[in-house]
């Protein structure tokens, strides 16, 4: 099915899944994607950068069904992984079911359901996530499936929207029959579909929202988190931010729960070092003119211009203070910039020092040649013609350690696959173990700090981070011990 890009295949594909099927975009190269048109409109080709990096709307992306290598290297579970498949095939020659489908999912499948951005604000973001997906579902069924069922998606657009990501959510476990639901960029959406996931009694893997609730207050027994917590990122970059530019801060941060957490989590780096915030703002969703905010940054002359604001805003926040001169009279930086909106920019708007949660071209990151990050960079690139971002690992990461968990536990009983992934150490795509911790259901792995190149390099132009340090996750999440105080995750 590598190659099987033809409009017939979309459209098939599209039924099979009860997909929305205006505007499929497929596969013609794996440099270029094109756009099937309506009928009479005509086609239009361009390059994969531009869909996973901005200028391109994609309203529903058809993947390559390619065959990737092994990647993953989860120390604790590939012999038992054996075992089990061992197991199952017992089974059948002895005339015993090795697993017993339940609510309602096909014989030959196990499906998942993925809610990301396909519009708004953070459309690159799940497109980044959803490709990383696409690689680790191509890496098991690869290797016999889980449990010796093909493993399929059905994917879902949450229109940026809390209410419409619970719609999506319960449709995709009571109607589409997924045992398990992952994704969501967006913070308020990942609350939401939490606490539905919850309802509905299946395992939730936020792989990219990082508002703290999810992992602390409106923390539950079925919800794990990949990227890191607001408090991660706000801690891991704080101290060093302070030590290059001064403790003088000007924050400037998008008013929803992400946006409050990351103001939180300054104040409490500015209050442990001595530091202050001289001014800050939050500013809605759909704000793109950021002249005003600018021009108040301009009249309290901090030392540090932290900028908070995500997806397309950051675009345009960057891009205005450039053209009303304060990048070259401040300094910039922040807790993180996704790649996807520092390669949107222009060249000589690329600036600052920020936190990287992953990167493809770092030996502190993705470790030494023949780790697992350096397969998984390589056969991105293959496939897409363009390197992996973090979205893209977070993508990968969220649903390898869904599969492991179900085929370790041997059952999609949520609590059964909640338990499995408590506390075990496993090896990913990044440098060192890693692991969700009992006590609240984070990730707990390092993240980076980067500065930003405005070229990337004569070698890679696309390299446009620099990695300047290193910061583990015992150090910049808060211990287990006070997270225990707010975060009371109760099994049924």
């Amino acid at each position: 099915m590598s190659l099987r890009n033809l409009r017939g295949f979309a459209d098939q594909r599209c039924e099979k899944h009860s997909r929305e099927c205006e505007e499929p975009l497929v596969t013609t190269h794996p440099y270029r994607y094109r756009r099937i048109p309506a009928e009479g409109q005509r086609e239009e080709e361009f390059p994969l950068s531009k869909a996973i990096y901005g200028g391109v709307l994609v309203r529903n992306l058809i993947l390559p069904n390619e065959r990737a290598p092994l990647v993953s290297d989860h120390r604790l579970s590939r012999e038992t992984f054996v075992k089990r498949t061992a197991l199952s095939a017992a089974g059948v020659a002895f005339g015993v079911p090795a697993f017993l489908p339940n609510r309602g999912e096909a014989a030959n499948e196990l499906r998942i359901g993925v809610i990301e951005p396909r519009t708004g604000v953070f459309a690159g973001y799940g497109h980044g996530e959803t490709m990383g997906i696409a690689l680790a579902i191509d890496h098991w069924n690869a290797h016999g499936g889980v449990m010796s069922r093909k493993v399929v998606t059905f994917s879902e657009d949450d229109d940026n929207d809390p209410g419409v990501g619970v719609e999506k959510a319960r449709k995709l476990v009571q109607q589409d029959q997924c045992v398990a639901l992952i994704g969501t960029s967006n913070s308020a959406i990942a609350l939401s579909v939490s606490a539905t996931a919850k309802t509905l009694g299946v395992p939730f893997i936020c792989s990219g929202s990082h508002a703290d609730d999810v992992t602390d207050r409106k923390c539950s027994y079925n919800t794990f988190r990949v990227c890191h917590s607001t408090w991660m990122e706000t801690h891991a970059t704080g101290l060093d931010l302070a030590e290059r530019f001064g403790k003088k801060w000007y924050l400037i941060a998008p008013d929803y729960a992400y946006g409050h957490a990351m103001l939180a989590g300054y104040q409490d780096v500015a209050k442990k070092i001595g530091g202050t915030i001289v001014g800050s703002d939050l500013v809605p969703l759909t704000t793109t003119d950021f002249s005003s905010y600018i021009s108040n940054v301009e009249t309290v002359k901090p030392d540090l211009f932290v900028v908070l604001v995500q997806g397309d805003q950051f675009t345009y926040c960057i891009k205005q203070a450039g053209a009303l001169g304060l990048t070259k009279k401040l300094p910039l930086g922040g807790p993180q910039a996704d790649y996807e909106a520092i390669a949107a920019l222009p060249p000589e708007d690329r600036i600052g020092y920020w936190g990287v949660e992953w990167y493809y071209n770092s030996p502190s990151c993705i470790g030494k040649p023949g780790n697992s990050g350096h397969w998984f960079v390589s056969n991105f690139r293959k496939r897409y013609g363009i390197p992996p971002t973090a979205r893209s690992a977070f993508g990968y990461i969220a649903m390898d350690t869904i599969l492991w968990a179900i085929t370790e536990a041997q059952s999609t009983d949520t609590v059964k696959v909640a338990r499995t992934l408590e506390e075990k150490r496993f090896q990913s795509i990044f440098d060192g173990l890693a692991y969700y911790r009992k006590v609240d259901h984070q990730l707990m792995w390092p993240m980076w700090i980067g500065e930003v190149r405005k070229n990337g390099t004569a070698h890679d132009p696309y390299d446009l981070f620099n990695i300047i340090g290193r910061q583990s996750a015992s150090v910049i999440e808060k211990p287990a011990s006070e997270k225990a105080e707010t975060c009371h995750i109760e099994y049924p």
